[in-house]
């Protein structure tokens, strides 16, 4: 599935370090390329291609034992655009992944994923393999 195209972005704010932004960005996502544009503001981006990007996210699903709540969470989140996710940018950093609801639920902002796909619910399938069903 090499159709996907990934995007990571975060606002940078005033008070916070770059750097540690920029660590709780690579916890995640540590092969995607990475840079910081100003624009009214900091914001750290990242861009890339392939699943592969997402290897991380996918192995952090599965260990931290959320992959239900993904799975819930991402299928809501698919749009014609694609799917499009807010992570919590404090857990990021500690090597986690929350999912966030509310832009404003963390005051520092969250990291928003942007997964573009013509067969998002592939890479969902992908990301999150949905429970087999017991009959």
């Amino acid at each position: 599935m090499e159709d996907v195209t990934v995007i990571v972005e975060s606002d940078i704010l005033p008070t916070e370090d770059e750097s540690k932004v920029e660590r709780a960005v690579r916890n995640i996502f540590p092969l995607i390329e990475i840079r910081l544009e100003e624009n009214n503001g900091k914001i750290i981006k990242g861009y890339a291609k392939g699943l592969k990007i997402l290897s991380e996210l996918h192995n952090l699903l599965k260990r931290n034992r959320i992959r239900g709540a993904a799975r819930s969470i991402m299928l809501r989140s698919i749009s014609a655009s694609g799917i499009t996710v807010a992570l919590n940018k404090q857990a990021a950093y500690a090597g986690h992944v929350s999912f966030t609801t509310d832009p404003n639920e963390s005051p520092l902002g969250p990291i928003i994923l942007t997964i573009q796909s013509p067969k998002p619910q592939e890479v969902i399938d992908w990301l999150v393999k949905p429970k087999r069903q017991e009959y």
